[in-house]
């Protein structure tokens, strides 16, 4: 018997939301998918210099996350060089420092949404130069539907290295319910249900600040109506699709650079 689109999408969800065995198996799982994650990130140009940092909450202890260490390049990333962080800055698993900018925001983020598992952000090219525009994303294009009505914009500590938690604490604010934000003056923030889905989001939402851009040096581009732009976010702005999109970066890892998994 052919199957039907909604014995595909159960197939979907049931990939996505895998059960473990035990808490170890899931913690792997999820440092496996963040070092994927980092590297994707390294390879599409995202990381620059030791700016930038990804986390996954731990699945036993959620007040800590794990993140890439301090100076690390996201390209040559493996599950062994992760650390784990807790909600006071230390690192209570590897031997590694902790970006102080990576706790700062990372911390309140997971704080002020219990239901984030994972985080990203870095300080992009197009990511960061939209920030300075102070002005929301613009539907014009089907791929930015996916973040209609689902972006938050920041200006509190615009421009300043957010190491202090209380800025980080007024951007958790300033996020609420949404997906992403974007940081005056400093670049953008995705959040998701997993690193699959925050990756994806910051990684389609870099393309989007260049895509509004370009559109804007050239002209006027004409925006979406609003029907269309809620039907394209209904079919492709929920966490699941994000974490599907993200699938053939995963995929071109473990085919070419298996070393992650280590």
């Amino acid at each position: 018997m052919k199957k039907s689109f909604e014995d595909d999408l159960s197939e979907l969800k049931a990939r996505a939301t895998a059960e473990f065995d035990d808490i170890e198996a899931e913690r792997l799982h999820r440092k496996q998918r963040l070092a994927a994650g980092l590297r994707t990130m390294g390879r599409l140009h995202l990381a620059e210099g030791v700016a930038g940092h990804v986390t996954v909450r731990d699945p036993e202890y959620t007040d800590r996350f794990w993140v890439n260490p301090f100076g690390h390049n996201f390209k040559l990333m493996t599950v062994s060089d992760l650390i784990c962080v807790d909600h006071t800055g230390k690192v209570v698993i590897g031997d590694r420092p902790v970006n102080a900018a990576a706790f700062a925001i990372h911390s309140e983020l997971h704080k002020a949404r219990p239901d984030i598992i994972a985080a990203a952000h870095s300080h992009s090219m197009y990511g960061r130069t939209f920030s300075t525009l102070g002005k929301p994303l613009k539907m014009i294009s089907q791929d930015t539907t996916m973040f209609y009505n689902d972006v938050a914009l920041c200006d509190d500590g615009s421009g300043a290295v957010v190491v202090d938690t209380e800025v980080s604490r007024k951007m958790g604010v300033a996020l609420g319910n949404k997906k992403a934000l974007i940081h005056q003056n400093h670049g953008l923030i995705t959040t998701g249900g997993s690193v699959d889905a925050a990756v994806w989001w910051f990684v389609s939402l870099e393309r989007c600040c260049q895509s509004q851009l370009l559109a804007e040096s050239a002209g006027e581009p004409i925006e979406i109506p609003q029907h269309l732009c809620e039907e394209g976010y209904e079919a492709q702005g929920h966490d699941l699709a994000g974490w599907f999109q993200f699938q053939p970066f995963w995929d071109e890892l473990v085919a070419r650079e298996p070393e992650f998994l280590n």
